[in-house]
């Protein structure tokens, strides 16, 4: 019984120290970009900087970590999903950037708190997936509370919000579809971010150098070797991978409730801290639409879980199915990483795998559903 104590109580401490971790290195990466854009107004080349981050560092530290690779993906599936899905990344990335270009860290990241209500509607649009009216309830503070915020918005920018909004419902459309993916290929979700990061990378290169490398060159900063701004947007990549890094791993220890709860907790802190170190100017109608979009959230989290505990329990599966497994010594090609295998095809031919009980190593280890809400933040 006392072990069971301390095991609970050293689970809770290093969940609250990946937290701290993760609001400070995402508060951190939030500000760093808003000082780079303001001296260095490419917001396409700091994408291209994060995806060059992605692609760089995340080979060899997962290879280090023993994260288990991903098999071949059938070159129909890749066409059809992860192309899209990678568009998709580099899409919501540059209007991201965009967005904290043209208006404050904490007003971006209001207009962010939307995500539920992009959700709600591409969910019914591409599923046709009907929501309890509990959940369309909880969506009224989100919108009022970022319309309040745009309203009151001193620095409000018209491109800054449209940015942020397509930002937003790229993001909410990458979460939902790379949980098919996840689900398809049993790839782990790390390399699920490094794959979609070097293939961003390779569509975007060739955009870049057409649209943004000529003035980039000719711009003072680069012209001058000016080692703030490069220091900058070097910080501004690694913070942007460790984000991603510290995410999942959060979302791993947790449930998925306590993630929601987390990760809107984590935007207040942003938001804040943005405040206190950039200094925008803010009246206290514009924080009450912040407060406001922010409990909304709280609230959509709380209604989902509410309608979910009140829906019918799923049979079982009849005692007649079977699913064979193969001792693991048979099979020496497989990845050694890697804890199982189960001797089925899914339809879409790929192969089906079973998860693993390790963190890094053979996935995350969280209920079906939940891998992918911190995939792109």
């Amino acid at each position: 019984m006392l072990g069971g104590k301390r095991t609970g109580t050293r689970h809770v401490a290093v969940v609250l120290m990946m937290c701290l971790f993760w609001y400070v290195i995402s508060s951190s990466n939030n500000v760093i970009g808003k000082m780079v854009l303001n001296e260095f107004p490419f917001p396409m080349t700091v994408t291209l900087v994060q995806l060059c981050s992605i692609t760089l560092y995340s080979g060899p530290f997962f290879n280090l970590w023993r994260i288990r690779k991903y098999q071949e993906i059938p070159r129909s599936y890749y066409w059809r999903l992860i192309v899209p899905l990678a568009v998709g990344k580099l899409l919501a990335s540059v209007t991201s950037h965009i967005s904290l270009w043209k208006v404050p860290v904490s007003y971006a990241h209001t207009v962010k708190a939307t995500m539920p209500l992009f959700t709600v509607i591409l969910t019914r649009l591409f599923f046709g997936e009907k929501q309890p009216t509990l959940v369309y309830l909880s969506l009224l503070p989100i919108i009022t509370g970022v319309g309040i915020a745009t309203v009151t918005e001193i620095s409000f920018d018209m491109m800054g919000l449209i940015s942020a909004l397509i930002s937003t419902m790229g993001f909410s459309m990458q979460n939902i579809f790379s949980k098919k993916v996840l689900k398809d290929t049993n790839i782990h979700h790390l390399r699920l971010l490094h794959l979609l990061g070097k293939l961003s990378l390779f569509i975007f290169l060739p955009l870049w150098l057409y649209m943004d490398s000529f003035a980039v060159f000719r711009h003072t900063a680069i012209k001058n070797l000016d080692y703030r701004v490069i220091a900058l947007l070097f910080a501004d990549g690694v913070l942007n991978w460790l984000q991603n890094i510290i995410a999942f791993s959060v979302l791993s220890l947790v449930t998925p409730l306590t993630y929601a709860v987390a990760s809107a907790s984590k935007r207040i802190f942003v938001i804040a801290v943005s405040l206190l170190i950039l200094g925008n100017p803010v009246t206290w109608v514009n924080c009450l639409g912040m407060t406001l979009a922010i409990v909304g959230v709280l609230c959509y989290n709380r209604a989902k879980q509410i309608t979910k505990g009140r829906e019918p329990p799923t049979l079982p599966l009849s005692q007649t199915s079977h699913v064979k497994y193969a001792p693991l010594e048979q099979h020496h090609n497989r990845d050694p990483y890697y804890r199982g295998s189960v001797n089925g095809k899914l339809t879409n031919g790929l192969q089906q795998k079973s998860a693993g009980n390790s963190l890094l190593a053979n996935g995350s280890g969280m209920p079906s559903g939940t891998a992918t809400r911190l995939l792109f933040v």
